[in-house]
This record gives structure tokens, sequence and C-alpha cells, in this order.
């Protein structure tokens, strides 16, 4: 039994290629439906930058 590719069948080539085709579909299927808990919120989530906070006692200069 010969185990190299190279010198392998055509049916060996297409059992190959269909696996690959196979494992990618499941894996693109997974990723598309992969739902984040939390999602529906993340999207309607919005954070405003505020105005810079000015701290009481702060004895060296604010670095911008």
């Amino acid at each position: 039994m010969d185990s190299t590719l190279l010198r392998a069948g055509r049916i060996t080539h297409l059992k190959i290629v269909a696996v690959a085709l196979v494992a990618v579909v499941a894996v693109v299927t997974v990723g598309i439906h992969a739902k984040v808990g939390g999602d529906e919120t993340a999207k309607t989530l919005v954070i405003k930058a505020a105005d810079p906070a000015a701290y009481a006692g702060q004895n060296s200069p604010t670095v911008r």
C-alpha cells in the first residue's frame, strides 16, 4: 500500500476534496450561526465620551 498523495488515484483525490469541502461547509455554518451572549444589547448600546475628569489634589500637570 502506497501512502503518498503524488501516486494516489483519481478517486482518492476526489475523496480528499469531498471531505475537505464538507469540513469547510461545517466550519462556515457553525461560524455563521454562532452567537455570543448579549449580542442583542451590544448592537443598541452606545457609549459616548464624556468631558475629561478633573481630579482634586493633582500636583502634576495633565499630559495630553
